[in-house]
This record gives C-alpha cells, structure tokens and sequence, in this order.
C-alpha cells in the first residue's frame, strides 16, 4: 500500500511538472517587449486558421468538379474552372502552412535562445559540489535534447492541439449539416476515439522514451568523463572497467530502444484500426 501511495505521490509530481513546463514554455508564444515577435505569432495563428478552412472545403471543389463532368450535356467551362478551383485551393493549403511555418520560425528560435542561456546561467548559479561530481557528457547531452524539443514543443502547442480541436468541430458541423446526426456521430466517435487512444498509449509509452534518455546520458557521460579522465585511466589500467560500463548503458538504450521502435508500430496499428472502423462504417451508411 505504502508503495502504491509513493507511485501516486511521484505521478502526481511529474504530471505538475510538466504542466509548469508548458506554461512556462507557452509563456515564449507570447514574449514580452517583443511586439515584432507578437505580430509572427498573430500572422501564423491567420495563416494556420485559413489553411484548416481551405483543407476542410477543397473535398467540396472536389465533388463539384466531378458532379459537373457526370451531367450528361455539361458546358466545359464549368468543370474546368472547378478543376482550376479545386488545384489552386490545394496549392494554397499547402502554402499558407509553409508560410505559417516561415513566419513562426522566428519566434521559435528566439525561445530555443532565451531558454538555452538561461538554462546555461542556472548551471553557473549551481553549488561546486554539482560541478565537482563531473558530469559534463550527460548534462550537454540533455541540454541538446531539451533545446531541440523546445521547438517541437511549442510548434506541436501552436498547430496541433488547437488546430486539430477546431477541425474537428468543423468536419463534424460539415457531416451534420450535409448528412444527418448519425453520420456526425460516428466521426465525431472515430476522432475523440483516435485521440484518446493516442493519448493514454503514448502515455504508457514514455517510460521507454524516459529509459532511453536516461541510458543515453548515462552513456555519453561515461564516454566523455572517461576520454577526459584519459591519462588517470591509462595509468591504474582501468580501460576494461570503462568499456564494460560503458557497453551496460549502450545495453540498456538499446533494450528500450527496441520497447520503443515495437510499442510504437503498435501505436500505429491501433490508430489505422480505429480509422478504419469509422471509414467503413461511413462508407456502409
């Protein structure tokens, strides 16, 4: 019991955590003092709202285009301009995400900068007894990792997670409004389905990750560590005691690595699972 109440009390700290992670992280879409920073981010949320609502009509431009080549005496403008219609809407899908890409660039690496200086400064502000213990190639090695999530980070909270709810209450209004109630529901169904299972798989899902990044630094502080310590390793004869240690933390990223790599074929045959069922059941109505 004692242990299960400690399982609890450590989730509950990490779940914390990382919601201060992601405020703080969130706290960089909107910078203060940069007004030409805040504008990107206006332009890029603009540029991301119109390409959701031209991907949710070019099925429309689509249809048309076909309805108007079935008619049996159709007049040739019409299912050219709609073909024109159809293949410009696509390009502009396309490119309005570039250009939210492009515009948000810089906001995101202004984040990568001003988190990975502070991040730096915290490591100068901490005791010698830290800095004593030497544990430089596990420490840069986080530093990388963090530094380049924070990108994936902050892009996945500006057009994913928001995007995605909004596209969803879109392409369910659509199903409503042009079907009826039942075909809405199975859509709606088939994606709150899709994300909760993403959700909770992917969650089970981190302690490989978690592993994976733990042996990893493990790793590269025994490689880095040892390659400075050179001459005190050559001198006691120690390479062996090295080279075994170090092979244990390479052992242990490559067991997770391998829980990793399955786990997520498994993921993904899940979610094509998932959308398969509502496709046909769609398709049979």
């Amino acid at each position: 019991m004692a242990r299960r109440t400690h399982f609890d009390a450590t989730e509950t700290f990490r779940r914390t955590n990382q919601f201060k992670t992601l405020i703080t992280l969130a706290s960089h879409l909107w910078p203060k003092r940069r007004p030409d920073l805040k504008l990107r981010v206006t332009f890029a949320l603009i540029a991301m709202v119109l390409a959701k609502a031209i991907g949710v009509y070019v099925p429309f431009l689509y249809k048309n285009a076909v309805d108007a080549l079935s008619v049996e005496i159709a007049i040739l403008t019409v299912p050219i301009t709609l073909v024109i219609a159809y293949g410009v809407a696509r390009l502009l899908n396309q490119s309005l995400g570039e250009l939210r890409d492009f515009i948000f660039a810089k906001v995101s690496q202004h984040a990568q900068r001003t988190i990975g200086l502070s991040t730096f400064k915290h490591l100068h502000n901490l005791s010698l007894a830290f800095h004593l213990d030497r544990q430089t190639g596990g420490i840069s090695r986080v530093i990388e990792r963090g530094i380049q999530g924070i990108n994936f980070v902050l892009n996945f909270m500006m057009f994913n997670i928001i995007p995605t709810l909004l596209e969803i209450v879109i392409v369910t209004t659509v199903f409503l409004v042009k079907f009826d109630y039942r075909f809405a529901l199975i859509v709606f169904g088939t994606i709150s389905s899709y994300i909760i299972f993403t959700m909770w798989f992917t969650e089970w899902r981190l302690q490989y990750r978690r592993r994976m990044n733990e042996k990893d630094s493990e790793a590269n502080t025994r490689a880095i560590d040892s390659l400075i310590n050179y001459e005190t390793v050559k001198y006691f004869n120690n390479e062996e005691h090295e080279y075994k240690y170090y092979d244990d933390a390479l052992a242990g990223y490559e067991k997770a690595a391998i829980k990793n790599i399955t786990t997520l074929s498994f993921l993904n045959i899940g979610q094509a699972a998932l959308i398969a069922v509502g496709l046909i059941t769609i398709m049979l109505m």
